[in-house]
């Protein structure tokens, strides 16, 4: 009941508040972003969904256009050129993820849920393990069980089972913990850094394509 039924109203519910908490501080910021570089306010990403289901993610972009022709591709790390001005403040505060209020209202996420990937990395949709699958059972989530513990310095199979534990283990109370810990996290900057140990397949997705994530 809860893992869909209850937590898909509270999704809506929240969403559209979140929406209009934020309407001004949106405005603020995408003038920020246009002031600041030339392009769009909104960056705009194919991620694997629910059900392995291929949506278009939404965050304020805080890179120069173009930054994948410019970089390393998927990852960015400390004192990367291509994050701009603007872009660095909200990448320390999480505040490009906002746009996913959208996504969220839409029933693409979830509040709660598994960080969804890229299409093709760390692997396309049919090269997980029918295990490793079970993550998209779930709506994927603006925050999630793999974030609070270890967030980007987790190498993407523990980030998998951490995603699956999540799914066998999801509640309301699961999903407080998690908010209650994504606000800590965000607040000291925690673990927001791409370490070694998360590029898994890496240089085989920059051969395919490369976007930064």
């Amino acid at each position: 009941m809860y893992k869909h039924f209850v937590k898909r109203s509270i999704d809506i519910i929240l969403s559209v508040i979140g929406i209009v908490i934020c309407c001004i501080p949106m405005l603020i910021i995408a003038i920020a972003i246009k002031i600041d570089s030339p392009g769009p306010v909104i960056f705009k990403q194919q991620r694997l969904g629910y059900k392995g289901k291929i949506y278009e993610i939404w965050k304020f972009r805080s890179m120069c256009v173009g930054a994948e022709q410019k970089g390393s591709g998927v990852y960015t790390s400390r004192g990367d050129s291509r994050v701009t001005r603007v872009g660095n403040v909200l990448r320390k505060t999480s505040l490009d993820e906002i746009p996913q209020l959208f996504n969220t209202l839409l029933g693409q996420m979830s509040f709660v849920g598994p960080r969804p990937p890229l299409t093709y990395h760390p692997w396309k949709l049919d090269e997980y393990t029918t295990e490793q699958r079970r993550m998209f059972d779930v709506r994927p989530g603006i925050t999630g069980w793999a974030q609070v513990n270890g967030r980007k310095g987790v190498e993407w199979n523990r980030r998998i089972e951490l995603n699956v534990w999540y799914v066998d283990h999801v509640s309301l109370w699961l999903d407080l913990k998690i908010l209650w810990l994504t606000v800590w996290k965000v607040l000291s900057n925690a673990d927001n850094e791409n370490t070694g140990a998360t590029v898994t397949n890496l240089a085989t997705a920059e051969a395919k394509e490369k976007v930064h994530e």
